[in-house]
């Protein structure tokens, strides 16, 4: 195993992700084909369970333990750093059993507050089956985060990437042909079709698992070797326990709050489309499929981005916080939003261009499916900067707060949620846009207070950020300017798969050219990136 630089570290993780999410992508259109938009809802209130679960049975500890172990290594103290892997995992052990028992036994009084009464759709027992199969996760993905978070402390991100990759290779090979198996040949019912496809999350966790462990018990000499001789302080188990659940509280913090703000929908829309807007239950669970399943797959491309540039940030920010360099610590945030939106803000537009296009290639011709998607798909953008903006503040020690940020922007979302249904509806636009609107107000709140304390406390400056930001902005609409455009001579009329495959990739190829062009005509690539580090890019281009 190689250790990778913190740019290294950011793109090896960042492909690493992205590769998982084009594979998460890929497998929805026979997914779709095979359970669709009754089966695609029932999956999103199944996942949208096990999202706060996970993030409870997880409880942040294994980015905690990155944290610790990247902050002792630092130190040079070699047998605390030892002690924490193994207190981490007895920790996620109990957590993982706590979690499991209680998904279990109570799942169907959250069936129950998901659907209520209503009638046409799914069933509480349809729901509570696939909490009660997806729970069993909650055992094994704890494990797998915390050999992930142990690497990555070291700084070895290449094997926590393509574990995510073998993860998603043995999930979706088990979503796709168990549920096929499911319905098309056993003659079961959609409810063990989607029962099976949760059960892979099991299955795709502890293959990644297994690679992993193989890979650290191989390598454990490099692991633990000792490169720094100094005294090592006396420090007990209790104190490493303390430390984790310090460090680790933020984490889950971030992980259930994030659930929390994206389930506001799973609790509230479908209700309100039907007993307050006259929506059928069928339309609603239609619209719900999108925003809780079927657009978020298409949204995780967006999202991969921030999880990458984090997985390599949190060891690398946190080695420069313990040395103090304060002036490390304010580039590498700056760095980390900089490379965040120079790529999530032209993916969002161009995928908001694209939304019918894309919508038919993975699931055909639908009749909310574009129209909910084009504006939800900068939920994506908004995601990547409240993950981004809350680590940081997380990594900075300032857990309160964290905790004040994740408050406002889920009572921001709570709040404005079904009134926002109710005007979006008044001024006869689609009253899910208002659900939308609810929850990107939730993230942007959350991530202005997380930026503006910073700023104050730290006197980290976002100026030169602001400034490129700005002309990332400008660039991206005049990249829209031209896609738009380019619609009065080629519009989106056909609904066959491969007409709208080759209207994308014609699209693509305009609107990144269009990008890049203006990127490197104005230098702001040079100035974001790097000369260096973009020629480097650059010349090896140009030799393939």
């Amino acid at each position: 195993m190689k250790k990778n630089s913190f740019m290294q570290g950011a793109f090896i993780a960042t492909l690493g992700i992205v590769l998982s999410k084009i594979l998460g992508i890929v497998y929805v259109i026979p997914f779709y084909a095979i359970i669709g938009e009754q089966g695609g809802a029932l999956y999103g209130y199944g996942y949208s369970i096990y999202s706060i679960f996970l993030g409870i049975s997880q409880a942040g500890i294994p980015l905690a333990i990155s944290k610790i172990v990247s902050e002792y290594n630092v130190l040079g103290y070699y047998e605390a750093k030892r002690r924490t892997f193994k207190l981490g995992k007895k920790v996620l052990a109990m957590l993982g059993v706590i979690s499991f028992v209680i998904m279990f036994i109570f799942a169907k009084p959250l069936a129950l507050i998901i659907i209520g009464d209503i009638k046409g759709g799914n069933t509480v027992s349809d729901v509570t089956f696939v909490i009660r199969v997806i729970s069993t996760a909650v055992l094994v993905v704890p494990f797998l985060s915390i050999y992930r978070g142990y690497l990555q402390g070291h700084k070895y991100i290449t094997p926590t990437s393509i574990s995510q990759v073998l993860e998603q290779i043995v999930r979706v090979s088990i979503i796709v042909g168990g549920s096929f198996l499911m319905l098309k040949v056993f003659k079961l019912s959609l409810t063990s079709a989607v029962g099976v496809a949760v059960f892979a999350a099991t299955i795709g966790a502890l293959s990644a698992y297994f690679y992993l462990f193989i890979k650290v018990k191989k390598n454990s000499k490099e692991l633990e070797k000792e490169t720094l001789k100094v005294v090592q302080p006396k420090i007990t188990d209790q104190e490493i326990i303390r430390k984790i659940i310090i460090y680790a509280f933020p984490f889950v913090m971030i992980d259930v709050f994030k659930s929390l703000i994206n389930s506001v929908d799973v609790f509230m829309l479908v209700k309100v489309l039907v007993n307050g807007l006259g929506y059928t239950a069928k339309e609603a669970e239609a619209i719900m499929s999108v925003i809780s399943t079927w657009g978020q797959k298409i949204n995780m491309i967006i999202a991969s981005v921030a999880t990458g540039l984090m997985v390599s940030l949190i060891p690398n920010l946190t080695a420069s916080f313990v040395k103090k360099d304060m002036e490390d610590v304010s580039l590498k945030i700056n760095q980390t939003l900089q490379w965040m939106l120079f790529f999530t803000i032209p993916m969002t537009f161009g995928l908001s261009i694209l939304a019918k296009p894309v919508w038919t290639i993975f699931y055909g011709v639908s009749k909310f499916g574009p129209s909910v998607y084009k504006y939800y798909v900068f939920v994506a953008l908004a995601t990547t900067l409240f993950t981004a903006s809350v680590t940081i503040l997380q990594l900075l020690k300032e857990y309160k707060q964290v905790f004040i940020c994740l408050l406002s922007g889920l009572l921001t979302n709570a709040l404005f949620n079904i009134p926002l249904l109710y005007a979006f509806n008044a001024m006869k636009a689609p009253a899910y846009y208002g659900s939308t609107t609810s929850t990107i107000l939730g993230y942007g709140v959350c991530s202005y207070l997380a930026l503006r304390f910073i700023h104050k406390k730290y006197n980290i400056s976002y100026e030169d950020t602001l400034k490129k930001v700005i002309n990332i902005i400008l660039i991206t609409l005049a990249m829209v300017l031209v896609l738009v455009s380019v619609r009065y001579f080629i519009p989106f009329t056909s609904t066959n798969r491969l007409f709208n495959i080759l209207y994308i990739i014609l699209y693509t190829i305009i609107g990144l050219f269009v990008y890049f062009t203006l990127m490197f005509k104005t230098k702001l690539v040079y100035n974001i990136f790097g000369t260096n580090y973009v020629n480097k890019i650059v010349g090896k281009l140009k030799k393939k």
